[in-house]
């Protein structure tokens, strides 16, 4: 890579978790400036970078990010909050995210002629994951009830490993590299089977180990936090050893991984907390937010750069329908029946950005060579970028705005079902 653009990004991340406090409570977000600096040094602008040279790079990065980030998710989840009756983040993952994909794969049908039904599928799959982190304000506002934060959270955490085998399954069947010799059946077991199995035997040894060095004391907690970085690395590339998913290894690693140190530990012996927990894996979470920096920057530079030289109306349309009917449409249906009032509704509807996981595929997607490649690349560059802007620029006013409105209907009426944790 160009030394300059390593100077510039290095510079812009240094300057931005300067001000990082500041900016906060501003419309600007970190992925804003990030893709904006990426833009600046791609093709479009300064020219530091392209697709020719750093893809290898790039896609490194990117996976890696990527892997850090589903196992630093699903290691934060915790079993309760899922088994709960009409939980939030259940009814969001078990009923709008299968209509997300299917409303996505229609509405690509009639905006994206030219594209296979299977290609048209990858797309659908790849822009339904969400990311919290682009709306991260929206998220993190102690205004905005409880159950609502936590509920787009989880669904943030867990929605990405759960669209992977759907995503490699739908990649395989439209003729994609190494899968479509293997066939989309033997493709979709190797990712969905053996890969779950690798990770959560990975996950569960690496936390029992965790856990049996920590209660001896025969470990630093600088060493234990490196223990934790090794646990998704060997998963993802035992899985990829397999012809696997190095991500659903990663994911479910995570999985055991959080669910083993949330076990109760033997009488006599310190409990495993929530602090405890957290503080173990914070410099995973840190380093999967540099990374995540990093790849927001090669995705301003690398792939969106290149795909607005290419861009056309059904790109936009489709961005804007898949941020707005494509999103609010299974959120409304998910969410009938539970009390919710219709700005709840809204808010949670608004806030299902589109980020790191969906870049990931799309890149995947692209160097599978499908025939539609330029289309659907562009149509997730797009459809990320809107939605870094959009979900970006509107977390702190919205926000505010529902926190405000969540304060003056409580006063009026106690029991808003907002306001309960429980069923």
């Amino acid at each position: 890579m160009n030394p300059w653009a390593v100077i510039a990004t290095g510079s812009v991340i240094a300057g931005y978790a300067a001000v990082s406090r500041r900016l906060s409570s501003t419309c600007v977000s970190g992925p804003m400036v990030f893709v904006s600096c990426g833009l600046a040094i791609g093709p479009l602008w300064l020219d530091l970078i392209d697709r020719a040279h750093d893809a290898e790079l790039a896609r490194a990065l990117l996976e890696s990010a990527l892997a850090l980030v589903l196992f630093t998710g699903a290691a934060s989840i915790r079993r309760r909050d899922l088994r709960r009756e009409r939980s939030l983040p259940s009814r969001l993952l078990a009923v709008g995210l299968p209509l997300t994909m299917a409303i996505g794969w229609l509405v690509a049908w009639a905006v994206l002629p030219g594209l296979s039904g299977w290609e048209l599928a990858v797309v659908a799959i790849i822009l339904a994951p969400t990311d919290a982190a682009l709306g991260e304000q929206a998220v993190s506002n102690s205004r905005v009830p409880a159950q609502v934060r936590h509920g787009l959270s989880v669904e943030s955490g867990l929605n990405d490993g759960i669209v992977l085998p759907f995503f490699l399954l739908a990649l395989a069947a439209a003729g994609g590299g190494e899968h479509g010799e293997q066939g989309p059946l033997a493709a979709f077991f190797l990712a969905l089977v053996a890969s779950s199995a690798i990770g959560l035997t990975a996950g569960w040894l690496g936390a029992r180990v965790l856990r049996w060095s920590a209660l001896r004391r025969w470990s630093t907690e600088s060493w234990r936090q490196i223990l934790i970085l090794a646990v998704p690395a060997t998963a993802y590339a035992l899985c990829v050893v397999i012809d696997g998913s190095g991500f659903i290894g990663a994911w479910t690693a995570g999985l055991a991984f959080g669910s083993v140190l949330r076990t109760k530990t033997p009488a006599g012996q310190a409990a495993t907390t929530e602090e405890h927990i957290h503080r173990e894996v914070e410099f995973s979470d840190r380093l999967g937010e540099f990374l995540a920096a990093l790849s927001f920057v090669l995705f301003g530079g690398l792939i969106l750069g290149p795909a607005l030289q290419h861009a056309d109306g059904r790109m936009v349309l489709y961005a804007v329908l898949s941020l707005t009917v494509i999103r609010m449409v299974p959120v409304v249906i998910a969410l009938w029946g539970t009390g919710l009032r219709a700005p709840t509704v809204a808010y949670i509807g608004w806030f299902g950005p589109r980020g790191l996981a969906s870049v990931v595929f799309g890149l995947i997607a692209f160097e599978e060579g499908l025939p539609g490649t330029e289309l659907l690349s562009g149509v997730v560059a797009v459809t990320v970028a809107l939605s870094v802007y959009l979900h970006g620029a509107s977390a702190v006013f919205l926000g505010s705005r529902y926190g405000s409105w969540y304060t003056d209907a409580l006063r009026h009426s106690p029991d808003l079902r907002e306001g309960r944790t429980g069923p």
